[in-house]
Order: C-alpha cells, then sequence, then structure tokens
C-alpha cells in the first residue's frame, strides 16, 4: 500500500469518527434547548437593535414579540368550508391574543349563512359587526393566514344555505350608477365602376338610453340609405324583478320563443330570465356561417328587420357575436357580392328539447298589439302565456296559449330525458283563425326535438321536426298576414320543416359540423333546402379549414354551391403577431376564386389590425387586391378597406368601406367616451390618474378624469376588474388594484379604485440630532386623491419612504407608548424632479 493512500484512509476514518461526533453533540444540544425553550414565550430582545444610539424604550414591537400582526384593514381571500368564495377588504381587530375579522350580519348571510335559522343572530340588525362567529354557532370558526393574506371560514353544512358553487347571492347583484348611454355604430362604403355611376351606402345604428336605479329605458334606431330615413326599430322600459327571478319590460318587445315562435309587439311583458340562475342550472345564439366569393356585405335580417351588418372578405365566414332580438326563429342572411350579385338563405334555429330541472319553472305572460314592419297585416291585440314546469328529473312538462279577436293558439308538451339515449320533447298545438268574410281557418301540428350528446365520441346531435297535419293550420304571423286580405304573401302556410345540427370532435384530427334544414309549404311546390358543413383541423400550429355550403329556393333557378378550402399558417418567427393564408373558393359552376393574404397586430397592446391580400378569379373575375385596417381604442373603433377588381382589361370596379363604432356615457362623474357597451359594462373610475390600463383589456385606459368603461361584462356574475401596475405612473399610487363587481342587466356598475396622484420621496428623518426611531409611524397630514391616510413605518437610520405626496405639506412621526414620543416636520420639495422619480430628503423632526 502507498503511503498517499494510507493516509488517505487515516484522513477518512477521522472525518468519519469527527462526523459522529458532531452529529452526537447536535442531538444533545437540541434536546437541551428544545426543553428550554418549549413553554417559553416568543420574545425579541429590543436590546440588541444598536440603532444610531436611539433608547431600545422608544421602540414599541409588542405586538411582533407576542407573534401578531397589526390590526387594520386587510384585503384577503376569502375561503368558506376551503373553497374561495371572495377577495375583499376586511378589518381585523385584535382580540384574544390574535386577528379576529369584522363581519356583518349581512355579509355573514350573502356567504350563506342561515341566519334566520340562528335565533341569537336573527334578532340582530343587519349591520351588526360580528368579531367571534363561534359565539352564536358553537363549531364555526374563523383563522386568519397572514402570510397567504387568506381569511379561512368554517361553517357546519346544516347552518348553511344549500346553494350551487356558481351561486351569486341577489343581495349582492349591484343595479350601478344613473347614467345616459349612446351605442353608435357607422357603416359606409363608396364604389366605382368603369361603367356604372358612383354608388354609396350608409348604415348607422343608434341605442341610447338611460338608467335610473332598477330601470333602464332603451331605444334601438336604424337609418340605411336603402329607405333614407330613420327607422325606431324598439322603445322599452325594462327592471328585473328579483323575487320572480325575471324581467319586467314595458313598450317594444319580443315574446319568449321557447315554446311559439317570437311575436314583435308593443306592450308589457314579464318573463322569467335564465341569467339570474347559476350557470350550472342554466338551460343559445345561433352562429351564421357562409361563404363570400369577394368583398362582400353581409346582411341578416329577422322578422323583416336588419339586426346585424358587416362586411367580409372573399372565403368563407363565421358570425358569433350575433345578438338575435328572439330566441328562436328564422334569420335571413343576405351576401352581396362587390360586383351588386345577391345570394339570400335562410336559417333556421331553435333551442335544445325543452327539459328544466325538478322544481324549476320558467314562464312568461305578455299583453299587447302585434307589430310588423309590413303593412299589409292586421295589427290586433293579444295575450300569450307559456309555462314550464321539472316534474321530475326526467320528465318536464310545459304549455302556452295565445289569444285575439280573431285568432286562438294552445300547446301541450313534454320533455323527457331518455338516460344514455338522449333527450326528446314532443308537443302539439292547435290553432284557429277567423279569416275575412266569416270564413275560420282550423288545424294542428306537432313538434318533435331530439338531442344527445355523445360524450364517449363527440359527438353532438340535435334534430327538430316540424309537421302541420292540416292546411288550416296557421301561427300567429301567418294569420294576420291572411286576416288583412284572406290571402297569403309570398307564399303559402308551412307544410314541414325539419332542421338538423351535428357537431363531432375528431381529437387531433379536428372537428367537423354541419347544419341543414328542410322547408315546404302546401301550395307552393319545391322545398328550401340548406347545407352548411365545416370541416377545421391544426396541425403542428397550422391551421387547416374545408367549408361547403348548399343552398336551394323553389322559386330561383337552381341551386347554389359552393366549396372552399383554406389554410392559416403563423408568422411569428420572423414577423411577430402576423399569419399567412391562401384560400379558393369553388361554385357548382366551376367559377374559381383563390386569394392569397397576409394578416396581424400591431402596437404595444395590439390593437391595430392590418389585412393585405391579393386574389384572382376566372371566368371574367379577373384579378383583385384588397387591404384593410382596424383600430381598438379606448374611445371605440374604427376601420378602413379598400378593394380594387379587374373584371377584364376593359373593366374595373372599386370599393371603399369605413365604418366606426362607439359609445358616450354621461355618468354622476362626467361624461366618458368608450368601446362599444354591450349590454352591461363598468365604470371604472380612479380620479386623477390618466392612462391607467384595464387588465384583460389593454386597448382601454383611463381617460384624463381617471375614468374609463369597460364593455360586455356578464350580469347576475362575478366580474373581476383589475388595473394593470405597469401602466401607473411614477405619481400614482393604488392601495388596491382589483375590484370584484356583480351587475344587474343593463346596468353601469363602479369600479372606484382609491388613487393617490403625488411625488414619491426617500427621507431621513432625525429628532434632537437623532434619527427618528427604528419602527416609528409616520402619517401625512395632506394626501392628494384621496382622504385615506397613508402611514409609513421608519426602518434603520430614521429612513421612511413615502408616497402621492404634495409639493409641499407636513408629517407627524410617532413612536413608543408615551404620547410625549412624536414630531413634526414641514417639507418643501425642489422644482426638479429627480430622473429616477424619486426625491431624496434630509429633514429635522421637531
Amino acid at each position: 500500500m502507498s503511503k498517499h493512500i494510507r493516509y488517505k484512509s487515516i484522513e477518512w476514518v477521522y472525518r468519519g469518527r469527527c462526523c459522529r461526533f458532531l452529529f452526537f453533540a447536535f442531538v444533545v444540544a437540541g434536546h437541551f434547548f428544545y426543553h428550554l425553550t418549549a413553554n417559553a414565550e416568543n420574545k425579541f430582545n429590543i436590546h440588541a437593535l444598536k440603532i444610531g444610539g436611539i433608547l431600545p424604550e422608544d421602540i414599541d414591537l409588542s405586538a411582533f414579540n407576542e407573534g401578531h400582526q397589526l390590526p387594520g384593514k386587510y384585503w384577503v381571500d376569502i375561503y368558506l368550508n376551503t373553497r374561495n368564495t371572495d377577495k375583499k377588504n376586511i378589518v381585523f381587530i385584535l382580540k384574544n391574543g390574535r386577528l379576529q375579522p369584522e363581519i356583518t350580519i349581512r355579509q355573514w348571510r350573502e356567504m350563506g349563512v342561515r341566519v334566520d335559522s340562528i335565533p341569537s343572530l336573527a334578532a340582530l340588525p343587519s349591520e351588526t359587526v360580528i368579531t367571534d362567529i363561534s359565539q352564536y354557532i358553537p363549531s364555526a370558526s374563523t383563522d386568519f393566514d397572514f402570510n397567504q393574506q387568506r381569511l379561512n371560514i368554517s361553517i357546519p353544512q346544516a347552518d348553511l344555505s344549500y346553494q350551487p358553487k356558481d351561486y351569486v347571492s341577489p343581495e349582492l347583484w349591484d343595479y350601478g350608477v344613473n347614467a345616459f348611454l349612446l351605442n353608435y355604430i357607422y357603416n359606409g362604403a363608396t364604389n366605382w365602376s368603369d361603367n356604372q355611376k358612383t354608388t354609396r351606402n350608409n348604415y348607422l345604428n343608434l341605442r341610447s338610453g338611460a338608467n335610473w336605479q332598477a330601470w333602464r329605458l332603451r331605444n334601438n334606431a336604424i337609418y340605411s340609405d336603402q329607405g333614407h330615413q330613420w327607422k325606431s326599430i324598439s322603445t322599452y322600459l325594462q327592471r328585473d324583478i328579483h323575487s320572480l327571478k325575471g324581467q319586467l319590460v314595458l313598450g317594444d318587445n319580443f315574446t319568449s320563443g321557447t315554446l311559439f315562435d317570437g311575436i314583435e309587439f308593443r306592450g308589457v311583458q314579464l318573463a322569467s330570465d335564465e341569467n339570474m340562475l347559476p350557470d350550472s342550472q342554466k338551460g343559445f345564439a345561433p352562429i351564421v356561417r357562409g361563404i363570400a366569393q369577394s368583398n362582400a356585405q353581409v346582411t341578416i335580417k329577422q322578422n323583416g328587420y336588419v339586426i346585424y351588418q358587416t362586411y367580409v372578405p372573399p372565403g368563407a365566414f363565421e358570425i358569433k357575436d350575433l345578438y338575435p332580438t328572439i330566441s328562436s326563429g328564422d334569420l335571413e342572411i343576405v351576401i352581396k357580392e362587390a360586383d351588386g350579385r345577391e345570394r339570400k338563405f335562410t336559417q333556421p334555429f331553435s333551442v335544445e328539447p325543452t327539459m328544466l330541472r325538478e322544481g324549476s319553472l320558467r314562464y312568461s305572460l305578455a299583453l299587447g298589439r302585434y307589430r310588423s314592419i309590413s303593412r299589409n297585416t292586421r295589427k290586433p291585440y293579444f295575450s300569450q302565456g307559456t309555462l314550464i314546469y321539472g316534474l321530475h328529473n326526467r320528465l318536464t312538462a310545459y304549455g302556452g296559449t295565445i289569444l285575439s279577436h280573431d285568432y286562438y293558439s294552445a300547446l301541450l308538451g313534454s320533455g323527457v330525458d331518455l338516460g344514455n339515449l338522449g333527450s326528446v320533447s314532443f308537443d302539439a298545438t292547435y290553432a284557429r283563425t277567423d279569416l275575412p268574410l266569416n270564413q275560420k281557418s282550423s288545424g294542428q301540428a306537432y313538434r318533435i326535438r331530439y338531442a344527445k350528446n355523445f360524450s364517449l365520441t363527440g359527438t353532438y346531435f340535435l334534430l327538430t321536426n316540424y309537421r302541420y297535419l292540416t292546411e288550416g293550420f296557421h301561427d300567429f304571423a301567418e294569420a294576420n298576414r291572411i286576416g288583412y286580405t284572406g290571402q297569403l304573401f309570398e307564399h303559402s302556410n308551412e307544410k314541414s320543416k325539419l332542421q338538423l345540427q351535428v357537431s363531432q370532435t375528431l381529437g387531433d384530427f379536428g372537428q367537423l359540423s354541419i347544419i341543414a334544414s328542410q322547408q315546404n309549404h302546401w301550395i307552393q311546390k319545391g322545398y328550401n333546402r340548406s347545407i352548411n358543413a365545416t370541416y377545421n383541423i391544426s396541425h403542428q400550429g397550422i391551421n387547416y379549414g374545408v367549408d361547403y355550403s348548399y343552398n336551394l329556393r323553389p322559386h330561383s333557378a337552381g341551386h347554389e354551391q359552393m366549396f372552399a378550402f383554406k389554410v392559416h399558417i403563423p408568422l411569428d418567427r420572423w414577423l411577430k403577431k402576423s399569419w399567412a393564408s391562401y384560400g379558393i373558393n369553388i361554385n357548382r359552376n366551376n367559377r374559381v376564386v383563390q386569394q392569397v393574404s397576409l394578416a396581424g397586430t400591431a402596437l404595444e397592446d395590439n390593437n391595430l389590425f392590418y389585412f393585405v391580400q391579393q386574389g384572382y378569379g376566372n371566368q371574367g373575375q379577373g384579378m383583385s387586391s384588397n387591404i384593410r385596417g382596424e383600430y381598438k381604442g379606448s374611445y371605440g373603433q374604427i376601420y378602413v378597406s379598400y378593394n380594387d377588381q379587374f373584371h377584364s382589361k376593359q373593366h374595373q370596379s372599386r370599393q371603399l368601406n369605413y365604418g366606426i363604432s362607439g359609445s358616450a356615457v354621461i355618468h354622476p362623474y362626467g361624461v366618458t367616451l368608450s368601446q362599444e357597451l354591450g349590454e352591461t359594462a363598468v365604470l371604472v373610475r380612479a380620479k386623477g390618474a390618466e392612462g391607467i390600463k384595464i387588465a384583460n383589456n389593454a386597448a382601454i385606459a383611463t381617460d384624463g378624469s381617471g375614468h374609463a368603461v369597460v364593455p360586455y361584462v356578464s350580469h347576475y356574475r362575478k366580474n373581476r376588474v383589475a388595473l394593470e401596475p405597469h401602466s401607473f405612473s411614477d405619481d400614482i399610487d393604488i392601495d388596491v388594484n382589483t375590484r370584484s363587481v356583480i351587475p344587474t342587466k343593463g346596468a353601469l356598475v363602479l369600479a372606484d379604485f382609491q388613487a393617490r396622484k403625488g411625488n414619491r420621496v426617500l427621507m431621513y428623518l432625525t429628532h434632537q440630532g437623532k434619527p427618528v426611531p427604528f419602527g416609528a409611524k409616520v402619517t401625512p397630514e395632506q394626501l392628494n386623491g384621496i382622504d385615506k391616510k397613508a402611514d409609513a413605518i421608519v426602518s434603520n437610520e430614521g429612513q421612511v419612504y413615502l408616497t402621492a405626496l404634495p409639493d409641499k405639506g407636513r408629517l407627524n412621526a410617532k413612536w413608543g407608548s408615551s404620547e410625549t414620543k412624536t414630531c413634526t416636520v414641514n417639507y418643501i420639495l425642489p422644482p426638479k424632479k429627480p430622473q429616477s422619480g424619486v426625491y431624496t430628503l434630509n429633514l429635522n423632526c421637531e
């Protein structure tokens, strides 16, 4: 054995013995110190602080010595029986050696505690503060996890009202602030052609209204070049009725389309509102798909009224943001191509089989006068009532009537849950119509709806079949058209209607959806048929799509048939937030259009959209070019597009499309311009804080007054509104940048943020030649923005950091338990602001 190896062996032996000795020593020492400190209080020896000669007696750290935190208001997550239910400011007081929350009787009731079933709580006023809930509910408790800023509340299940997980108490619903509202949408187009005169089209939609407490006044008006006049679509007054889980509407409205086709009328209606129920207890707005052969105008009509209009580029399009005025019925889609050709098709839609949970109720009652855009129809007074009730988890019964002077209709039906076989509903309707010349017409009809969601295969299937047994059956709209002259206009009454909707998820192989319908009439020959099929797949970030469209109308020459293929390729590797696309459209006459495009978003918030396209078509279509830009900001949205079409060497057409949309809101704090409001919105108020961005709505920022409007929020749901901290300027300080609001339908609710505007200052304070003691509390006498005082704590060497200070003011410092341990300092900030944005001052506190 070499000397080197022998020395190594001795070294390892020595190290092993040393480690065993150290391990034994630590075990003994740990055992000794455990018994020494097991029953001792946690104490911090303030005499160990050697801070600039300050006397330890001047420092009051008793709260920390005892393991406590300071009482006060904290922004905490609230967990009720381990479930996160809310996030809010809660006041905590020091009681029985720990921080306990101050929660009012009203707040306990909002959490779901059965206050009225607990005599000791039921006798107390709603605003009574409870700090120890265990005094009233023996097994209840609260625990504040300071490090996690989490308040854990434990309440026995027997003392809680049963509510779904997504339940929101009506007591939390907010009617919002009183306000005047105006939404506007303007679309325009200018067309130039070598062989035609210049034409212009303009469309303006104004949705105005006023909110006063729970009441909502609304008007919807449009202007179009087609009629060269203003048309008021509807005016109504609305409010919700909490106790009935319904909406009361006075004025122009549509009846519920769940059982009967929706009827436009002017009068009064009280109907249940599913939105007031949790999502888990809710029982449809259609998606309109089609294919455009050029830069086309798409118009959607319902009952003759234009409810939606937009411009789409060539290729397959999909409209998801449609807001229908009734819950079922037919939509007429008009596609107007760049060369003036128009294509029309009808898309029926209906809800799923009528099924409700056991004990659930849906109702509607309407009284008023029938409205129609047509002059050739009678407009009688009528009443309609419907009722749907869940008799059992697998059985729902429903019925309804329509009654007027010349018309009567009654419907009875039921929906059945077939378990693994799906669900089906069946109803029968009888109708009697009084015709001119003392004639009468009556008949029966039935409807079957079947739906099945095959979860294992990802298949959804919905089939609806309407069958009118006799020619004498008329719905209310048909009866009023017949009753005017004794004849039906455009076509005879319906004989049957079949609707099919299928969607299939194929996993990694994409998704397929099919919507088809067929309709015929008693006298008119032929069928209305429509089929729209879409297949989409994504592979390695590249999206592919295939669309097929088929439409047949009896009075048209032949059928329309179109096929489209598209591919989208992301270009993030070379150009951020952009993608390239290729598409090809082919119709039954072998008319082919191909397009290549580049699109993307720009600017910091990606609120500028650009689109450039080049296309080519055969059969004289020639070359086409299209460029489009859209900008979406705090005050609205604007877009411009230009399309150039070379049909042949002798013929060229050009089209310029443009539009703007937004809103204006007059509220108690001023006037705010915004994007389109939607139905329900949030008013953000951060007084004096300009340019603060809204999280998840980066295109929205507060204006010069500190106001902004967040549109399209969910009513009767908890909406989280947060401010982006990185958008705060150096002179803005906001304590809590998140608010939760629960608006009622149509409300403009306030999310008020306490903003302090001022300077950031790092001060070194001395008192009687020594630094102000460590732990001293410094409070400004004057703050900008809010009345609430913001305290700061002095650290080592008298250093304290304060925010939102005015250019000059006074500070008060206090330390220790004695009233004499205070001082005051007056300050004036230099006129030139430091480049860092933080002033540094050395001041004497007297």
